[in-house]
């Protein structure tokens, strides 16, 4: 049996979330990262409504990215429950997003809100 992997990696932004108020009208930069494994349909590989189209994951991810919200958690739940909807034959779904030099004391490079998806099936 085969696993297949399709991916997106550092997919940038420039957005509006954060739990502090001044963090929602300066904004902030980005990096996301979307991860989904299935069990691809034998014969069919050039099919994509067989397969996770990763144009509909940057789709996905660009709409949730707009939608402001107080936690990163919100948006990393938004985007698993969009694809499970699209997608409802992925076996896993993983979803990162780094907030990069977050407002914070220090110099740190970037906050991580991470959440990953088993199917029951």
């Amino acid at each position: 049996m085969f696993v297949q992997t399709v991916a997106l990696r550092d997919v940038k932004f420039y957005a509006f979330h954060g739990f502090y108020p001044e963090e929602q009208l300066i904004g902030n930069h980005f990096l996301v990262d979307v991860e989904a494994t299935f069990v691809p349909q034998e014969g069919h590989t050039e099919d994509l409504s067989n397969t996770v189209n990763y144009e509909v994951i940057n789709t996905i991810v660009g709409y949730e990215m707009q939608r402001t919200q107080k936690l990163l958690e919100t948006v990393v739940k938004n985007i698993i429950s969009t694809l499970i909807e699209t997608y409802p034959f992925v076996q896993t779904l993983t979803v990162g997003i780094r907030k990069l030099h977050p407002p914070m004391p220090g110099e740190i490079g970037h906050s991580f809100v991470q959440l990953s998806y088993t199917s029951p099936q």
